[in-house]
């Protein structure tokens, strides 16, 4: 079944602010929340495909890559059925919390509609920064990086038990929630909390292990391969899940965020997936025309220059720019002609210029289109 567009799951534009896409999505939150629809599936589905649509459009990047590319530019990162409840709430708890008075069970695993959840800590996320040259985004690459994290400790298994045992919190007796019951001037209001002795989780460590002291995760460092894809662009975010901070008591690790920086090329500058090359030739060239070696990032191929060609002329070579992240097809690489001219000339090479300016051929003579180039010039500076 075809996936709807998001702008049109949360109701809004596609020029919603921030504010507005936070505002839509807790409306849908709140209307098909689980909790308040026990055993509705198709409440559920809806509470899925407004979070996923939220995930994608309150993140600058992903929100680029699909006004750009749709549903293909989403790389089938939602394929399999979209986001699953502890994403949603791992990912949105504190949105959760806002709607229900910040008493509402939030980043609990498994959904019962009663109790006996208990919550799931979530690792914080990693940045790094990757640093690319031109030929290592035009091919793709694969990008091996030491990183300092947290990692689940070997000696309990990430637990943080001695012996890998837990007992059942007294005080919430295992549901990680506590029910508080306060008096108001509009009568008697309930609210819950994640219970403050086992900060949610519902059981507490009888013997903690030597080495994590409880927290189940220890510092280490670890080399990561992290896959380029072809195509990335200087400032552009890539994230890959569960490769970041591991969670305290066998959580849901968090993700490394790689940000992408494009190191200046000596040959070619870019443009999007375009590259532009400056190529000088001789005045001779230029006159008479010749055919002329240019360098590309996957070898020289050779141009033709045609008789009487005018410094700053372009050559458009198609295909043989970038790769189109995410897309299909490469750029164009651009070649400006620019007759170079000497600097320091012998007397017998001035004496050659001088006669040859002399010809008729050799004076201005300037078509009614180069005319007409020159006067919008004038009017762009005057």
């Amino acid at each position: 079944m075809a996936k709807r567009d998001y702008y049109e799951v949360l109701g809004v534009g596609k020029n919603a602010t921030p504010e507005e896409l936070k505002k839509a999505y807790r409306k849908l939150a709140l209307q098909y929340h689980p909790d308040r629809n026990p055993g509705d599936k198709e409440a559920e589905e809806k509470f899925k495909e407004a979070a996923e649509a939220y995930d994608v459009l309150s993140n600058p990047d992903k929100k680029a890559r699909y006004d750009q590319y749709g549903m293909a530019g989403m790389d089938g990162a939602y394929s399999q059925g979209g986001m699953n409840m502890d994403d949603i709430f791992s990912q949105f708890g504190s949105i959760f919390g806002d709607l229900f008075g910040g008493g509402f069970r939030t980043g609990f695993s498994g959904f019962s509609g009663g109790g006996g959840a208990r919550r799931v800590l979530r690792g914080t996320n990693l940045r790094i920064k990757v640093k690319l040259t031109l030929e290592e985004i035009d091919r793709g690459c694969d990008k091996k990086i030491k990183v300092s994290k947290y990692v689940p400790c070997k000696t309990c298994g990430g637990s943080g038990a001695k012996d890998g045992k837990y007992e059942t919190c007294s005080h919430c007796h295992g549901s990680g929630i506590v029910t508080e019951i306060k008096r108001t001037i509009l009568g008697q209001m309930q609210t819950q909390s994640a219970c403050p002795h086992c900060g949610g989780e519902g059981r507490i460590i009888k013997d903690k292990c030597h080495d994590c002291h409880g927290d189940g995760i220890v510092k280490s460092d670890e080399i990561i391969t992290i896959n380029i894809p072809a195509g990335v662009q200087d400032g552009m975010q890539l994230a890959m899940q569960g490769q970041g901070n591991a969670a305290p008591h066998g959580g849901i690790a968090g993700d490394l965020i790689v940000l992408v920086e494009e190191l200046e090329h000596d040959t070619f500058e870019r443009q999007d997936a375009n590259l532009y090359y400056n190529a000088f030739i001789t005045f001779s060239q230029a006159a008479l025309g010749a055919s002329i070696e240019i360098p590309t990032l996957s070898g020289r191929v050779k141009i033709k220059i045609d008789p009487g060609t005018p410094s700053g002329r372009v050559v458009r070579l198609r295909g043989k720019g970038l790769p189109v992240v995410n897309g299909y097809g490469r750029g164009d690489l651009l070649v400006s002609l620019n007759v170079w001219v000497p600097k320091n000339l012998n007397k017998e090479e001035k004496k050659l210029l001088e006669e040859l300016d002399k010809h008729e051929n050799f004076q201005p003579n300037p078509t009614k289109q180069e005319r007409g180039f020159f006067d919008k010039m004038k009017e762009m500076f005057n």
